[in-house]
Protein backbone atom coordinates (compact mmCIF):
# COMPACT_ATOMS: atom_id res chain seq x y z
CA UNK A 1 0.00 0.00 0.00
CA UNK A 2 1.82 3.31 -1.10
CA UNK A 3 1.03 5.86 1.48
CA UNK A 4 -0.69 9.07 0.40
CA UNK A 5 1.99 11.55 0.80
CA UNK A 6 4.34 9.16 -0.87
CA UNK A 7 2.66 9.28 -4.05
CA UNK A 8 4.10 12.85 -5.07
CA UNK A 9 7.80 12.96 -4.57
CA UNK A 10 9.06 16.43 -3.19
CA UNK A 11 7.99 19.63 -2.62
CA UNK A 12 8.38 21.28 -5.71
CA UNK A 13 6.25 18.76 -7.65
CA UNK A 14 3.53 19.06 -4.61
CA UNK A 15 3.68 23.04 -5.20
CA UNK A 16 3.07 22.65 -8.66
CA UNK A 17 0.32 19.68 -8.95
CA UNK A 18 -1.50 21.72 -6.48
CA UNK A 19 -1.07 25.25 -9.07
CA UNK A 20 -2.25 22.78 -12.09
CA UNK A 21 -5.09 21.35 -9.83
CA UNK A 22 -6.67 24.36 -8.98
CA UNK A 23 -6.47 26.02 -12.33
CA UNK A 24 -6.82 23.33 -15.04
CA UNK A 25 -4.83 24.33 -18.00
CA UNK A 26 -2.00 26.55 -17.05
CA UNK A 27 1.21 27.92 -18.91
CA UNK A 28 4.54 27.31 -18.12
CA UNK A 29 4.72 31.23 -17.95
CA UNK A 30 2.16 31.16 -15.54
CA UNK A 31 3.48 28.47 -13.66
CA UNK A 32 7.07 30.09 -13.62
CA UNK A 33 5.32 32.91 -11.58
CA UNK A 34 3.11 31.29 -9.46
CA UNK A 35 5.83 28.86 -8.34
CA UNK A 36 8.54 31.31 -8.18
CA UNK A 37 11.00 28.54 -9.03
CA UNK A 38 13.90 29.40 -11.64
CA UNK A 39 13.37 27.88 -15.35
CA UNK A 40 15.90 25.20 -14.83
CA UNK A 41 13.84 23.73 -11.80
CA UNK A 42 10.36 24.33 -13.01
CA UNK A 43 11.59 22.87 -16.34
CA UNK A 44 13.06 19.51 -14.44
CA UNK A 45 9.48 19.49 -12.18
CA UNK A 46 7.50 19.52 -15.23
CA UNK A 47 9.47 16.90 -16.80
CA UNK A 48 9.43 14.56 -13.55
CA UNK A 49 5.83 14.95 -12.78
CA UNK A 50 5.42 13.81 -16.94
CA UNK A 51 7.32 11.06 -16.89
CA UNK A 52 5.52 9.09 -13.95
CA UNK A 53 2.21 10.56 -15.22
CA UNK A 54 0.74 12.81 -12.92
CA UNK A 55 0.91 15.78 -15.60
CA UNK A 56 -0.06 15.84 -19.40
CA UNK A 57 0.99 18.23 -21.62
CA UNK A 58 -1.88 19.96 -23.14
CA UNK A 59 -1.43 21.98 -26.15
CA UNK A 60 -0.23 25.30 -26.92
CA UNK A 61 -2.02 28.87 -25.52
CA UNK A 62 -2.23 32.07 -27.07
CA UNK A 63 0.96 33.85 -28.27
CA UNK A 64 1.68 37.61 -27.23
CA UNK A 65 4.20 38.15 -29.65
CA UNK A 66 7.03 35.24 -29.10
CA UNK A 67 6.60 31.40 -29.42
CA UNK A 68 3.13 30.09 -28.16
CA UNK A 69 3.41 29.14 -24.45
CA UNK A 70 3.08 24.97 -23.88
CA UNK A 71 0.65 24.51 -21.50
CA UNK A 72 0.10 22.09 -18.59
CA UNK A 73 -2.72 19.97 -16.74
CA UNK A 74 -3.26 17.20 -14.59
CA UNK A 75 -4.19 13.75 -15.55
CA UNK A 76 -7.51 12.34 -15.04
CA UNK A 77 -6.63 9.06 -15.69
CA UNK A 78 -3.26 9.01 -13.54
CA UNK A 79 -5.46 7.68 -10.33
CA UNK A 80 -9.01 6.61 -8.95
CA UNK A 81 -11.04 7.66 -5.90
CA UNK A 82 -13.26 6.20 -4.06
CA UNK A 83 -15.34 8.45 -1.53
CA UNK A 84 -17.81 6.75 0.85
CA UNK A 85 -21.01 8.91 2.91
CA UNK A 86 -21.81 6.67 6.26
CA UNK A 87 -25.05 8.46 7.45
CA UNK A 88 -28.16 8.07 9.52
CA UNK A 89 -30.45 7.38 6.48
CA UNK A 90 -28.43 6.16 4.00
CA UNK A 91 -24.87 5.44 2.84
CA UNK A 92 -23.62 6.27 -0.61
CA UNK A 93 -20.24 5.69 -2.55
CA UNK A 94 -19.00 7.72 -5.44
CA UNK A 95 -16.27 6.65 -7.72
CA UNK A 96 -14.13 9.18 -9.84
CA UNK A 97 -11.35 10.16 -11.32
CA UNK A 98 -8.91 12.73 -10.72
CA UNK A 99 -10.89 15.72 -12.04
CA UNK A 100 -13.38 14.63 -9.87
CA UNK A 101 -15.83 13.05 -12.60
CA UNK A 102 -18.29 10.72 -10.84
CA UNK A 103 -17.47 7.38 -12.66
CA UNK A 104 -20.26 5.65 -10.70
CA UNK A 105 -22.45 5.68 -7.92
CA UNK A 106 -24.29 3.82 -5.56
CA UNK A 107 -26.48 3.79 -2.01
CA UNK A 108 -27.85 1.76 0.57
CA UNK A 109 -30.80 2.55 3.09
CA UNK A 110 -29.11 2.06 6.95
CA UNK A 111 -32.24 0.12 7.89
CA UNK A 112 -31.89 -1.93 11.56
CA UNK A 113 -30.00 -4.63 9.37
CA UNK A 114 -27.36 -2.40 8.10
CA UNK A 115 -24.36 -3.15 11.06
CA UNK A 116 -20.56 -2.24 10.29
CA UNK A 117 -19.78 -5.29 9.54
CA UNK A 118 -23.23 -5.76 7.08
CA UNK A 119 -22.08 -2.31 5.31
CA UNK A 120 -18.54 -2.81 4.88
CA UNK A 121 -19.17 -5.95 2.86
CA UNK A 122 -22.09 -4.21 0.84
CA UNK A 123 -19.66 -1.49 -0.50
CA UNK A 124 -16.29 -4.22 -0.61
CA UNK A 125 -18.75 -5.86 -2.90
CA UNK A 126 -19.90 -2.91 -4.72
CA UNK A 127 -16.08 -1.42 -4.40
CA UNK A 128 -14.74 -4.57 -6.28
CA UNK A 129 -18.02 -4.53 -8.93
CA UNK A 130 -17.00 -0.56 -10.19
CA UNK A 131 -13.07 -1.37 -10.39
CA UNK A 132 -13.58 -4.33 -12.43
CA UNK A 133 -16.24 -2.97 -14.86
CA UNK A 134 -14.08 0.28 -15.03
CA UNK A 135 -10.68 -1.49 -16.18
CA UNK A 136 -9.05 -0.34 -12.62
CA UNK A 137 -6.45 -2.13 -10.68
CA UNK A 138 -5.74 -1.41 -6.77
CA UNK A 139 -2.33 0.23 -7.25
CA UNK A 140 -4.36 2.84 -9.67
CA UNK A 141 -6.52 3.49 -6.83
CA UNK A 142 -5.09 6.22 -4.71
CA UNK A 143 -7.68 5.74 -1.78
CA UNK A 144 -10.69 6.31 -0.21
CA UNK A 145 -12.49 9.11 2.38
CA UNK A 146 -15.11 8.75 4.52
CA UNK A 147 -17.41 11.32 5.61
CA UNK A 148 -19.19 9.71 8.77
CA UNK A 149 -21.93 10.74 11.81
CA UNK A 150 -19.86 11.98 15.01
CA UNK A 151 -18.78 11.93 17.14
CA UNK A 152 -15.36 10.30 15.63
CA UNK A 153 -11.44 10.22 15.80
CA UNK A 154 -9.97 10.98 12.35
CA UNK A 155 -6.52 10.46 13.40
CA UNK A 156 -7.67 6.71 14.60
CA UNK A 157 -9.98 6.30 11.99
CA UNK A 158 -12.73 5.73 14.31
CA UNK A 159 -16.43 6.22 14.49
CA UNK A 160 -16.59 6.76 18.66
CA UNK A 161 -20.73 6.44 19.40
CA UNK A 162 -22.81 8.01 16.58
CA UNK A 163 -26.31 8.73 17.64
CA UNK A 164 -29.37 7.69 16.15
CA UNK A 165 -28.55 4.63 13.75
CA UNK A 166 -30.98 2.18 13.59
CA UNK A 167 -28.72 -0.97 13.30
CA UNK A 168 -26.78 -1.75 16.85
CA UNK A 169 -22.75 -1.72 16.57
CA UNK A 170 -21.71 1.50 15.85
CA UNK A 171 -19.81 2.12 18.76
CA UNK A 172 -16.05 2.64 18.62
CA UNK A 173 -16.34 0.71 15.19
CA UNK A 174 -12.36 1.00 13.44
CA UNK A 175 -13.91 1.72 10.30
CA UNK A 176 -11.09 2.80 8.29
CA UNK A 177 -8.83 -0.36 9.34
CA UNK A 178 -11.71 -2.45 8.38
CA UNK A 179 -11.79 -1.44 4.87
CA UNK A 180 -8.38 -0.90 4.47
CA UNK A 181 -7.46 -4.60 5.10
CA UNK A 182 -10.31 -6.11 2.53
CA UNK A 183 -9.51 -3.50 -0.44
CA UNK A 184 -5.66 -2.82 0.33
CA UNK A 185 -5.81 1.13 -0.22
CA UNK A 186 -5.04 3.66 2.25
CA UNK A 187 -8.92 4.81 3.60
CA UNK A 188 -9.24 8.43 5.53
CA UNK A 189 -11.83 9.19 7.81
CA UNK A 190 -13.53 13.00 8.51
CA UNK A 191 -16.69 14.22 10.19
CA UNK A 192 -19.53 14.24 7.43
CA UNK A 193 -20.19 18.27 7.41
CA UNK A 194 -15.91 18.51 6.82
CA UNK A 195 -16.34 16.41 4.12
CA UNK A 196 -18.96 18.61 2.43
CA UNK A 197 -17.59 22.18 3.01
CA UNK A 198 -14.52 20.88 1.37
CA UNK A 199 -16.46 19.06 -1.65
CA UNK A 200 -18.26 22.76 -2.03
CA UNK A 201 -15.29 24.71 -1.64
CA UNK A 202 -13.43 22.65 -4.73
CA UNK A 203 -16.34 22.95 -6.71
CA UNK A 204 -16.45 26.22 -5.87
CA UNK A 205 -12.33 27.10 -6.31
CA UNK A 206 -12.77 29.82 -8.45
CA UNK A 207 -14.58 32.30 -6.39
CA UNK A 208 -11.82 32.56 -3.64
CA UNK A 209 -13.91 32.32 -0.65
CA UNK A 210 -11.55 32.48 2.27
CA UNK A 211 -14.03 31.78 4.99
CA UNK A 212 -16.99 29.55 4.49
CA UNK A 213 -19.49 28.44 7.00
CA UNK A 214 -21.40 24.59 6.02
CA UNK A 215 -24.25 23.41 7.74
CA UNK A 216 -26.32 20.32 7.45
CA UNK A 217 -30.09 20.24 8.37
CA UNK A 218 -31.51 16.55 9.01
CA UNK A 219 -32.00 13.93 11.59
CA UNK A 220 -29.66 16.50 14.04
CA UNK A 221 -27.63 19.73 12.88
CA UNK A 222 -24.04 19.43 11.74
CA UNK A 223 -21.81 22.20 11.03
CA UNK A 224 -18.31 22.75 9.48
CA UNK A 225 -16.17 26.11 9.46
CA UNK A 226 -13.41 26.72 6.95
CA UNK A 227 -10.67 29.09 6.40
CA UNK A 228 -7.90 30.20 3.89
CA UNK A 229 -8.88 26.77 2.23
CA UNK A 230 -8.35 24.51 5.01
CA UNK A 231 -11.08 23.23 7.70
CA UNK A 232 -11.40 24.49 10.44
CA UNK A 233 -10.91 21.76 14.00
CA UNK A 234 -11.51 22.10 17.31
CA UNK A 235 -10.04 20.24 20.32
CA UNK A 236 -12.32 17.60 19.74
CA UNK A 237 -14.86 16.08 17.37
CA UNK A 238 -17.88 18.11 17.98
CA UNK A 239 -20.65 16.29 16.06
CA UNK A 240 -23.81 17.61 16.43
CA UNK A 241 -22.50 20.95 19.10
CA UNK A 242 -24.58 23.50 16.84
CA UNK A 243 -28.01 21.56 17.57
CA UNK A 244 -27.28 22.28 21.17
CA UNK A 245 -27.17 26.04 20.76
CA UNK A 246 -29.95 27.31 23.25
CA UNK A 247 -32.62 29.19 21.55
CA UNK A 248 -35.01 28.98 24.35
CA UNK A 249 -34.34 29.21 27.95
CA UNK A 250 -36.92 27.38 29.12
CA UNK A 251 -38.09 25.26 26.49
CA UNK A 252 -38.35 21.44 26.23
CA UNK A 253 -35.16 18.82 24.52
CA UNK A 254 -35.36 15.79 22.41
CA UNK A 255 -35.22 12.20 23.43
CA UNK A 256 -34.22 13.28 26.58
CA UNK A 257 -30.95 14.30 26.83
CA UNK A 258 -29.31 17.36 25.37
CA UNK A 259 -29.66 20.87 26.20
CA UNK A 260 -33.19 22.48 27.24
CA UNK A 261 -34.52 24.29 24.30
CA UNK A 262 -31.36 23.95 21.85
CA UNK A 263 -31.98 24.76 18.40
CA UNK A 264 -32.27 21.18 17.38
CA UNK A 265 -35.65 20.59 19.60
CA UNK A 266 -37.53 23.25 17.08
CA UNK A 267 -35.46 22.70 13.50
CA UNK A 268 -34.72 19.28 12.72
CA UNK A 269 -36.77 16.19 11.44
CA UNK A 270 -37.42 14.51 14.41
CA UNK A 271 -38.20 17.61 16.06
CA UNK A 272 -41.22 18.26 13.64
CA UNK A 273 -42.13 14.85 13.44
CA UNK A 274 -42.42 14.96 17.19
CA UNK A 275 -44.55 17.99 17.04
CA UNK A 276 -46.51 17.11 14.15
CA UNK A 277 -47.48 13.73 16.36
CA UNK A 278 -48.39 15.33 18.71
CA UNK A 279 -51.11 18.27 17.49
CA UNK A 280 -52.63 15.53 16.05
CA UNK A 281 -53.52 13.63 18.99
CA UNK A 282 -54.40 16.85 20.25
CA UNK A 283 -57.23 17.06 17.34
CA UNK A 284 -55.37 19.23 14.78
CA UNK A 285 -57.42 19.31 11.46
CA UNK A 286 -54.79 18.53 8.66
CA UNK A 287 -55.06 16.65 5.50
CA UNK A 288 -52.79 13.99 7.31
CA UNK A 289 -55.27 12.99 9.35
CA UNK A 290 -57.73 12.64 6.50
CA UNK A 291 -55.26 10.23 4.73
CA UNK A 292 -55.74 8.24 7.96
CA UNK A 293 -59.26 7.96 7.67
CA UNK A 294 -59.19 5.03 5.86
CA UNK A 295 -60.27 0.97 6.20
CA UNK A 296 -57.57 -0.55 8.25
CA UNK A 297 -55.84 -4.21 8.36
CA UNK A 298 -58.55 -5.48 10.26
CA UNK A 299 -61.77 -3.95 7.96
CA UNK A 300 -62.27 -1.51 10.93
CA UNK A 301 -62.99 2.36 9.74
CA UNK A 302 -60.55 4.23 11.51
CA UNK A 303 -62.19 7.30 12.95
CA UNK A 304 -61.02 9.76 15.44
CA UNK A 305 -63.49 7.79 18.10
CA UNK A 306 -60.81 4.60 17.12
CA UNK A 307 -58.51 6.34 19.67
CA UNK A 308 -56.08 3.19 19.95
CA UNK A 309 -55.97 2.69 15.72
CA UNK A 310 -55.33 5.96 15.73
CA UNK A 311 -52.99 6.85 18.25
CA UNK A 312 -50.95 3.75 16.24
CA UNK A 313 -51.30 5.69 12.69
CA UNK A 314 -50.34 9.13 14.41
CA UNK A 315 -47.03 7.38 15.59
CA UNK A 316 -45.83 6.72 12.11
CA UNK A 317 -46.31 9.60 10.63
CA UNK A 318 -42.78 10.54 9.16
CA UNK A 319 -41.11 13.50 7.27
CA UNK A 320 -41.88 12.52 3.75
CA UNK A 321 -45.85 12.21 4.48
CA UNK A 322 -45.03 15.64 6.23
CA UNK A 323 -43.33 17.13 3.60
CA UNK A 324 -46.87 15.71 0.99
CA UNK A 325 -48.82 17.93 3.21
CA UNK A 326 -46.91 20.87 2.59
CA UNK A 327 -46.76 20.62 -0.40
CA UNK A 328 -50.73 19.98 -0.70
CA UNK A 329 -50.81 23.35 1.22
CA UNK A 330 -51.79 21.68 4.79
CA UNK A 331 -51.79 24.63 7.10
CA UNK A 332 -50.78 21.81 10.02
CA UNK A 333 -47.46 21.30 7.93
CA UNK A 334 -47.05 24.79 6.80
CA UNK A 335 -47.00 26.32 10.16
CA UNK A 336 -44.80 23.70 11.57
CA UNK A 337 -41.89 24.15 8.71
CA UNK A 338 -42.20 27.59 8.79
CA UNK A 339 -42.20 27.98 12.30
CA UNK A 340 -38.78 25.59 12.27
CA UNK A 341 -37.40 27.27 9.11
CA UNK A 342 -37.69 30.80 11.46
CA UNK A 343 -36.42 29.18 14.48
CA UNK A 344 -33.51 28.20 12.61
CA UNK A 345 -32.59 31.56 11.36
CA UNK A 346 -32.47 32.78 14.67
CA UNK A 347 -29.44 30.22 15.31
CA UNK A 348 -28.26 30.83 11.78
CA UNK A 349 -28.20 34.78 13.05
CA UNK A 350 -25.85 33.57 15.91
CA UNK A 351 -23.88 31.99 13.69
CA UNK A 352 -23.17 34.82 11.58
CA UNK A 353 -22.86 37.12 14.98
CA UNK A 354 -20.10 35.20 16.14
CA UNK A 355 -17.74 33.69 13.18
CA UNK A 356 -19.11 36.25 10.22
CA UNK A 357 -17.92 34.04 7.23
CA UNK A 358 -18.37 35.25 3.92
CA UNK A 359 -20.70 32.66 2.74
CA UNK A 360 -22.64 30.25 3.96
CA UNK A 361 -23.92 27.11 2.12
CA UNK A 362 -26.72 25.18 3.75
CA UNK A 363 -27.72 21.48 2.98
CA UNK A 364 -29.77 18.31 4.10
CA UNK A 365 -32.90 17.42 3.63
CA UNK A 366 -34.49 19.84 5.41
CA UNK A 367 -33.09 22.77 3.67
CA UNK A 368 -33.75 21.11 0.18
CA UNK A 369 -37.20 19.96 0.33
CA UNK A 370 -38.77 23.62 -0.60
CA UNK A 371 -37.66 27.12 -1.44
CA UNK A 372 -40.02 27.96 1.40
CA UNK A 373 -37.04 26.75 4.13
CA UNK A 374 -33.76 28.54 2.31
CA UNK A 375 -35.61 31.92 1.80
CA UNK A 376 -37.30 32.29 5.00
CA UNK A 377 -34.36 31.00 7.13
CA UNK A 378 -31.78 33.33 6.09
CA UNK A 379 -34.21 36.21 5.60
CA UNK A 380 -34.58 36.00 9.74
CA UNK A 381 -30.56 35.30 9.71
CA UNK A 382 -29.98 38.78 8.10
CA UNK A 383 -32.25 40.56 10.04
CA UNK A 384 -30.86 39.45 12.93
CA UNK A 385 -27.07 40.03 12.18
CA UNK A 386 -26.06 42.69 13.97
CA UNK A 387 -23.60 44.24 10.87
CA UNK A 388 -26.12 43.66 7.83
CA UNK A 389 -25.79 45.05 5.87
CA UNK A 390 -21.99 46.46 5.66
CA UNK A 391 -21.08 42.96 6.11
CA UNK A 392 -22.87 41.29 3.07
CA UNK A 393 -22.95 37.54 4.06
CA UNK A 394 -23.66 35.27 0.64
CA UNK A 395 -25.96 32.55 1.64
CA UNK A 396 -25.97 29.16 -0.83
CA UNK A 397 -27.67 25.87 -1.61
CA UNK A 398 -24.31 24.59 -2.98
CA UNK A 399 -23.53 23.42 -6.34
CA UNK A 400 -23.25 20.04 -5.44
CA UNK A 401 -26.36 18.84 -3.39
CA UNK A 402 -26.57 15.31 -2.46
CA UNK A 403 -22.84 14.65 -3.73
CA UNK A 404 -21.37 17.50 -1.77
CA UNK A 405 -20.40 14.53 1.03
CA UNK A 406 -19.15 11.56 -1.08
CA UNK A 407 -17.66 14.45 -3.58
CA UNK A 408 -15.56 15.84 -0.66
CA UNK A 409 -14.25 13.07 0.57
CA UNK A 410 -12.77 11.99 -2.57
CA UNK A 411 -11.12 15.25 -2.54
CA UNK A 412 -9.68 14.66 1.02
CA UNK A 413 -7.39 11.97 -0.75
CA UNK A 414 -5.52 14.09 -2.99
CA UNK A 415 -5.56 16.90 -0.70
CA UNK A 416 -3.78 14.29 1.63
CA UNK A 417 -1.53 13.51 -1.53
CA UNK A 418 0.00 16.73 -1.80
CA UNK A 419 0.62 17.74 1.79
CA UNK A 420 4.31 18.64 2.83
CA UNK A 421 5.32 15.97 5.15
Amino acid sequence: MIPLNERISGQKHKIIYEILRKQDTVSKIDLLIQSQLSVSTLTRTLDELCDVGLILEAGYGESTGGRRPILYRTNATYGYLFGLEISRTFSMIILCDMHMNKLESRRWPMNEGMTPEALVEEIVYSIRSMMAVHGITVPSVLGMGIGAVGPLDRFTGTMIDPLYFPANGWKNVQICEMFERKLGFPVLLDNGANMAIVGEHWAARNEEYQHLLYIHLGVGIRSAMMTGGKVVYGAVDMEGSIGQMIIQTNGPRLRDSGNFGNLETYASIYAIEQQARAMLMQGRQSLLLQQMMIVSREGTELTQNNSEQLQRHIEQVCFPQLVQAFIQQDSMAIELFTQAATYFGIGLSNMLNILHPEKVILGGPLVNFHPMWFETSTQVAIQNTHYYPSYPVKFSLGKLGQDALVTGAAVVVINHMTMYN
